[in-house]
Formats: C-alpha cells, structure tokens, sequence
C-alpha cells in the first residue's frame, strides 16, 4: 500500500491536499507512537491496507488510536480502506478490482479532507 499512498499523496499535493503517509514497516510490533504523533499533526487518520476491511488490521490500529492521546486530537471520524471480503484472485484486473488502489485512496483522502465521511 505506500507506494500507492505515496502516489495518491503526490497527485492530491498537486490539488493543494497534503498527506502524510506513514510506513509501519512491520505489524507486530508495530509503531504506534508513529500514528499517534502523525494523527495530533494532522487531525485526521486513513487507514488503507490489502487485506479484507472486516478482520483485517488497520481494524486493531483504529481502536488503537481512539483509545490513546491522539483521539482528542481527531477532527474527523477515522476511515479504513481495505480489500474486498473475498480470496484475491490470480486474474491482474480482477486483483486490481479487490484491493485498494491509488484512485481509492486519493478519493478517500479527498472526502476526509472535506469531511464528507
């Protein structure tokens, strides 16, 4: 997902939106301090990751966020994207359909930035 965060983020930089990507690298264990101090920056939090939306773990870093410091600091409802509830499949533009893309995030951000959630 960062390359295409960071693909989204240079497209929307050039609409007058700034985001800040942030890699964790790795899950387990992952940087929290990282999200929390990029959430009292910003204000707002995008969640985009592969797997599916429902069990996946952007799920743990949202409740992650709104139970530390940062949530005081949220001026907008935190917002995942995710893959679709199903196995990603082999077939390139059927995976393409299953899995966030640039476009998705761009478009998130955008709403986010609007808040229009």
């Amino acid at each position: 997902m960062v390359p295409r965060a960071l693909e989204a983020a240079a497209q929307l930089a050039e609409e007058g939106i700034e985001l800040e990507v942030v890699d964790l690298r790795t899950l387990k264990p992952y940087d929290l301090d990282i999200i929390v101090a990029s959430v009292k920056r910003t204000g707002r939090l995008l969640i985009a990751h592969e797997p599916p939306l429902i069990g996946g773990y952007g799920g743990e870093i949202a409740a992650a966020v709104a139970q530390s410091a940062a949530f005081a600091y949220l001026e907008a409802p935190i917002v995942r994207l995710g893959g679709a509830d199903a196995p990603i499949p082999y077939n390139r533009t059927l995976e393409r359909a299953s899995v966030p893309q640039v476009e998705d995030i761009a478009e998130a951000a955008r709403r986010l930035h609007r808040l229009e959630i």
